[in-house]
């Protein structure tokens, strides 16, 4: 049986994505203001871990991300169990191998609801959220972010720098669980291949929502 977080995936993926375009920074007083500068494709492997409220593991995935913005991106996740999340820039399908189902829904609606309206850069992340630098300790920087609306799950977000470049982000929802994404091998501003942001579901996969 599958783990009972396994659908936060989709939910978790799309969040970081507002946040992954921050790669270099110089020090916590400008690391909020090069989130967004100058970037236009982002890779990395990640690792990812939900524990729910009584800090019990409930899942660990692993996996590649591609970002290309404005709005297109792709998650594979390879274990520990196959799946895809990729953005057109105007549909995101969530296609599980084992269950042989594609969902298919405007990305609009996966994003406007949470931080990830970022990712097309039209809202400064000061509107949405109280950003607090944290004190530098060695070669590790970090920055707290929190809604400012209650309209979001998320209750706070903690970004985590080692040596100028990201590595980690912590996110706290108000069920209690919490998420950590651990970033690697992060190659900013290669081209990327359009195909991998257009998704051709499978034959014989079960599609639910609208594709045209």
């Amino acid at each position: 049986m599958r783990p009972v977080c396994r659908c936060s995936c989709l939910f978790m993926a799309a969040l970081i994505l507002a946040f992954m375009p921050a790669v270099q920074a110089a020090n916590n007083d400008n690391l909020v203001q090069t989130f967004f500068n100058n970037l236009d494709t982002l890779q990395a492997d990640f690792h990812q871990q939900v524990r729910d409220g009584d800090n019990t593991v409930q899942q660990v995935s692993d996996g590649k991300v591609w970002i290309q913005r404005p709005g297109q991106f792709r998650w594979d996740y390879a274990s520990p169990y196959r799946q895809q999340l990729v953005s057109d820039g105007e549909r995101l399908w969530s296609y599980d191998e084992d269950l042989e189902q594609v969902t298919v829904q405007p990305i609009g609606e996966v994003l406007s609801a949470t931080p990830a309206m970022l990712l097309g850069g039209s809202q400064p992340i000061e509107d949405i959220f109280t950003v607090e630098p944290l004190p530098t300790s060695g070669n590790r920087q970090q920055v707290l972010l929190k809604p400012k609306s209650d309209d979001s799950n998320v209750t706070a977000l903690l970004l985590d720098f080692t040596d100028g470049v990201i590595s980690g982000i912590r996110a706290e929802d108000s069920f209690g669980n919490i998420t950590t994404f651990t970033f690697s091998n992060l190659v900013r501003n290669r081209e990327l291949y359009s195909a991998l942001f257009r998704f051709e579901p499978p034959a014989g996969v079960v599609i639910v929502g609208e594709t045209d």
